[in-house]
């Protein structure tokens, strides 16, 4: 098996580059660029610390969201490339799009592409999706797409955003339970994803991006969610999310949900179809 690519040097260059911009490729064009990893064995005692952070039961079937965690080294090495146009730290996870095609067992290997396509203007700057994808023997089960919003030099309108996921057309479901969301949350979900953005992991650190506190990842979010109703879910399904307002942790969040519709109001809302 191929080992995935160390988070360390591409975190020094996420910091690198929100310290000086200009080392960023810049531009109006995304690389040509696939990052890959075949082979991928899941590491059962990572999969049961990852379900504990998120709330799922502990099984040998890998809950929809996972697979995230483990293409996150391929997607933080391709945004932090020299030729990606944007520096890493100056994006904003604004929504996310799982396809699981059928349930994952623990004992798959898996072969692993990541990619960006689709940069195009938004009002508030330009966006982009990050494409992920996972085979089973050649099969594929399982797309991740998530999108990212640069902000600054916007087109002022929202031709964009005409396009709105059926869970932001009608109002929220019903509100089926009060989280309160311990401060340590973003440091425990950190460990497990690899994802260590400073806005998640303390306070002081968050401040220096603008927030008052730290703030919870939204791919944990979205976990959590689906670890609430994990037993209500198709062996096949699509979960896409829209990231509204940061959950500033610690803090409490209403989890609502209508048999399709979900959200954890007022920071998150999705849709299982």
């Amino acid at each position: 098996m191929a080992s995935p690519p160390s988070l360390l040097p591409s975190y020094a260059k996420a910091i690198a580059g929100a310290a000086l911009p200009f080392l960023g490729g810049g531009g109006d064009a995304l690389p040509d660029t696939r990052k890959e990893l075949a082979g991928v064995e899941i590491d059962r005692d990572h999969l049961a610390a990852y379900d504990r952070v998120c709330g799922f039961t502990l099984r040998d079937t890998l809950p929809a969201t996972y697979p995230h965690v483990l293409a996150f080294p391929l997607a933080l090495a391709l945004m932090t490339e020299r030729d990606f146009p944007f520096p890493l730290l100056g994006l904003v996870h604004v929504a996310n799009r799982i396809e699981q095609r059928r349930p994952i067992d623990a004992g798959e290997t898996l072969d692993l592409v990541v990619w960006a396509e689709n940069l195009r203007p938004h009002r508030r700057g330009r966006q982009l999706d990050v494409v992920a994808e996972a085979r089973s023997g050649g099969e594929l089960v399982w797309v991740d797409r998530s999108t990212y919003l640069r902000r600054g030099g916007g087109s002022g309108e929202a031709a964009e955003e005409k396009r709105q996921t059926k869970a932001t057309e009608q109002p929220e479901p019903p509100v089926r339970a009060v989280w309160r969301v311990p401060g340590d949350i973003g440091r425990r979900y950190a460990e497990v994803s690899g994802d260590r953005n400073p806005i998640h992991l303390h306070p002081l650190s968050a401040r220096l991006f603008g927030f008052p506190r730290a703030i919870a990842h939204g791919m944990w979010s979205k976990a959590r969610c689906l670890a609430a109703i994990e037993d209500r879910l198709p062996e096949a399904f699509t979960v896409e999310v829209e990231f509204r307002k940061p959950l500033l942790i610690p803090g409490k969040a209403t989890f609502s949900f209508d048999g399709e519709r979900f959200a954890l109001g007022p920071h998150l809302i999705g849709r299982i179809s």
